[in-house]
């Protein structure tokens, strides 16, 4: 059960909208001031880390990955669902040729980064993926994996 939620943004208003955001009067929210590169919090502090459509956009994808894996407890559970490059070689082509474009309209959103792969990279075991273009979405921006690591 789940009994109280803190997040991180750099951006006041984003802070500030989370906070005021409906809820269960019974569960605690908090929304510190950060990024995911240097998350404000001590070593080992959550029992998961859940990372949504952040990886396509943080500045050092690694670093965050590895600010995650530092907060979290031993065996916590890292359950991530991200955009990214996809598996299919004419739809990442064009994913390259979009990207630059696509950062300044999209607030510095990526489209080529392999969620997956980095995951695994930074030192977590991911126990559960699974992936898809996600329907009504141009497939140049669709691919997404969700799931679940742990460290």
């Amino acid at each position: 059960a789940v009994d109280s939620v803190t997040g991180v943004d750099p951006a006041p208003e984003l802070r500030a909208l989370a906070e005021a955001a409906p809820r269960d009067p019974r569960l605690t929210v908090s929304v510190a001031n950060g990024t995911a590169e240097a998350l404000p919090f001590d070593n080992a502090a959550f029992d998961t880390v859940v990372c949504t459509f952040t990886l396509c956009s943080v500045h050092n994808p690694a670093k965050a990955l590895a600010e995650a894996r530092r907060v979290l407890k031993p065996g916590g559970r890292f359950l991530f669902c991200e955009h990214g490059l996809a598996p299919d070689a004419g739809v990442a082509k064009w994913q390259r040729r979009v990207e630059p474009i696509w950062k300044r309209l999209a607030g510095g959103c990526c489209l080529t980064r392999p969620i997956s792969a980095a995951i695994r990279d930074s030192g977590f075991h991911v126990e559960r993926v699974q992936t898809m273009y996600v329907p009504g979405t141009p497939r140049i921006a669709g691919w997404s994996e969700w799931g679940e690591a742990r460290a």
